[in-house]
């Protein structure tokens, strides 16, 4: 199957995070990405759409989810697929971000999906080569396209954002995830409230504008989305919990505190998941309730629409000879 050039999506040729983007771009993304999700369930599920376009994978953090849904939806949509490996990159004998990115440019790559441990990584590499950037989680800053799967994870499921209560539980200080959805749910009409306890919130977290909790009976009243979040013990330099078991007693999700939300409340995680930590393994396998899975499948969707999405930017002249 082949596609035709479409118009393009977005006014800008990076996703560097949810506050690039406007509410219209939003709902082009979801529609957009609503269509991958029936063609991902066909049984044709490849298009010619980046034929002859290459897409470079450059992750200085391990990921399963990202990196690999990331590669299966540019080889969906027909793209050259390069995962590179820091590990066994130059990267690893002290080469700057800044002369890989130059190496990186050198290849004529058309797109780049970059994930650092570092806020603002995606930014300076998107100043030093002349493709696509996508951020693909920098640091605590933001990770965009998690944000865009969550939001069409739910948009199927309750089919609007406006009005929903949506309780972001765990650790936020950490959590790039929690910083992209709260901006996105925000913007779209949803109320959104942080819960944690107050060692893992953010300085001034009140700056967000949304609302804060510390205590779990209280911040997931009335919830129709409790997204849990991933207790990063590898982020953390001191003692942010006094310990996991004491974690799950008070923020872990439970059927107990589950009951505290909304009658038919939802459950999200962004994986990976620490089973009796965040959340209990029976909420998570629970299909009535857990979005868990398909925030999985909702992944490569969004992932091929912003792949889509952005290229439509870049156009194949588009580059010096």
């Amino acid at each position: 199957m082949t596609s035709q050039p479409a118009a393009p999506l977005l006014s800008s040729s990076h996703l560097l995070g949810i506050e690039g983007l406007s509410p219209a771009e939003i709902i082009a993304l979801l529609d957009l990405a609503q269509t991958y999700v029936v063609q991902g369930r066909s049984g044709d599920k490849k298009t010619g759409l980046l034929n002859g376009r290459t897409l470079i994978n450059l992750f200085f953090e391990a990921s399963t989810r990202t990196q690999s849904s990331f590669e299966l939806a540019g080889k969906r949509l027909g793209a050259d697929v390069l995962n590179m490996s820091v590990k066994t990159s130059s990267v690893s004998k002290g080469e700057t971000l800044i002369d890989t990115a130059t190496t990186l440019n050198a290849m004529r790559p058309d797109l780049l999906v970059v994930r650092h441990q570092d806020a603002g990584a995606a930014e300076l590499l998107s100043r030093k080569v002349d493709c696509c950037v996508i951020n693909a989680g920098d640091g605590a800053h933001e990770h965009p396209t998690q944000a865009l799967l969550d939001a069409l994870t739910i948009r199927r499921r309750l089919g609007r954002f406006e009005g929903l209560v949506v309780a972001i539980c765990g650790d936020v200080l950490h959590s790039r995830v929690a910083r992209s959805n709260l901006r996105l749910l925000s913007m779209m009409g949803a109320r959104v409230r942080l819960v944690a306890p107050r060692t893992l919130l953010p300085a001034q977290a009140d700056r967000f504008g949304v609302e804060i909790f510390t205590d779990m009976k209280t911040g997931l009243a009335g919830a129709d989305i409790v997204m849990m979040l991933r207790l990063q013990l590898e982020r953390m330099s001191g003692a942010f919990v006094p310990s996991v078991r004491e974690y799950f007693r008070f923020y872990g999700l439970d059927r107990q505190k589950l009951a505290w939300a909304k009658p038919g409340a939802l459950v999200m995680h962004p994986g990976p998941m620490n089973r009796g930590v965040e959340i209990a393994s029976d909420i998570a396998d629970d299909v009535e309730v857990s979005l868990i899975s398909e925030q999985v499948e909702m992944g490569v969707a969004i992932r091929m629409a912003v792949l889509d999405a952005l290229s439509r930017t870049f156009p194949r002249e588009g580059r010096n000879t």
